[in-house]
């Protein structure tokens, strides 16, 4: 079942209330504000931007933690790879 409400792009709501909360709870633990977290992730979408083309509305950022560190992990959808720098 879970495969299929990933096909279609829906989860339970009390999957994604889990998930929004796993990433309030990281995101304290690593002391990185919801602001900065939204700078952070349109910062890395600019440069991206200039490579490859994305799609934004689709992309997922977010901080993992573990006993010895927290990592930014992100699943950036890519389009297409752009063949020369466009402006």
């Amino acid at each position: 079942m879970d495969f299929i409400s990933r096909l279609f792009g829906r989860e339970a709501s009390k999957d994604v209330a889990k998930e929004r909360l796993r990433l309030v709870l990281v995101h304290d633990r690593a002391s990185v504000s919801p602001h900065i977290m939204a700078s952070i992730r349109e910062e890395i979408i600019q440069v991206i931007n200039r490579y490859l083309e994305i799609d934004e509305a689709n992309v997922e950022m977010g901080l993992t933690h573990d006993e010895r560190m927290v990592a930014l992990t992100a699943n950036i959808p890519v389009r297409r790879v752009k063949r020369a720098l466009e402006a």
